[in-house]
């Protein structure tokens, strides 16, 4: 078994407990109302305008040993920058607010889960972030392209309202391939640093989920 493997099959239950936040379980069911569908671009784009930066800093950061990173990196940064303007497009192309949307604040889960992830690349071994990109990449895959067909459906909004899980559920499955590359190749130091963060962040990123507003009928499904 690679790491790769291995580290799908360790965070398993973890997996689960994020698909089953609220929001998740009754998106998947058809049920979803636009303002849950605002408070989820909002608290997207207050993580993703962070990947970059966080990306920089982890290149920054990385040893002699890991040199070899350094390439992977700069192609990671080429690809994410700029990605929260989609987001902020599909707010206006969803009837929200554009202005409002980048002054706001986050909610504390997604406040929370930035600032573990640069205390993981500032404090710790910079790696670990990794285990970010496989969480937040692998549930892209999973669950972003069938969602948005899922929420289109029921709020009946253009396509350009979905520019963000679209063409990320895309993207990321060329980007889980290259990850398995990378983590297979890393020393057992750095890949338990892999190992620990993915199941940090799938509680923090469930947090988000289970934090977005739902109407009555919504928390009733889940009761």
């Amino acid at each position: 078994m690679s790491f790769y493997e291995h580290l799908i099959a360790a965070t398993a239950a973890d997996r689960e407990q994020l698909f089953a936040a609220p929001a998740i379980a009754t998106c998947l069911q058809g049920q979803v109302t636009l303002p849950t569908y605002l408070a989820f671009l909002g608290e997207a784009f207050h993580h993703v305008r962070h990947t970059t930066p966080l990306l920089m800093a982890l290149g920054s950061r990385l040893p002699d040993r890991l040199e070899w990173l350094r390439q992977p990196v700069a192609e990671y940064i080429a690809e994410e920058i700029g990605h929260e303007q989609w987001i902020l497009d599909d707010i206006v192309a969803a009837g929200g607010d554009r202005a409002a949307a980048r002054a706001s604040q986050p909610q504390l889960a997604a406040e929370v889960m930035v600032a573990y992830a640069y205390d993981l690349v500032q404090r710790r071994n910079p790696v670990g972030f990794f285990g970010m990109v496989f969480v937040l990449e692998g549930t892209s895959v999973a669950l972003a392209l069938h969602a948005a067909d899922l929420i289109q459906n029921a709020l009946q909004l253009p396509d350009t309202a979905f520019t963000y899980l679209r063409s990320h559920g895309t993207l990321d499955q060329e980007h889980t391939r290259h990850l398995a590359e990378l983590v297979n190749r890393m020393e057992p130091e750095d890949q338990a640093e892999v190992l620990h963060c993915a199941r940090v962040i799938y509680k923090l990123y469930g947090d988000i989920f289970r934090a977005l507003p739902l109407t009555d009928t919504q928390a009733a499904t889940c009761n």
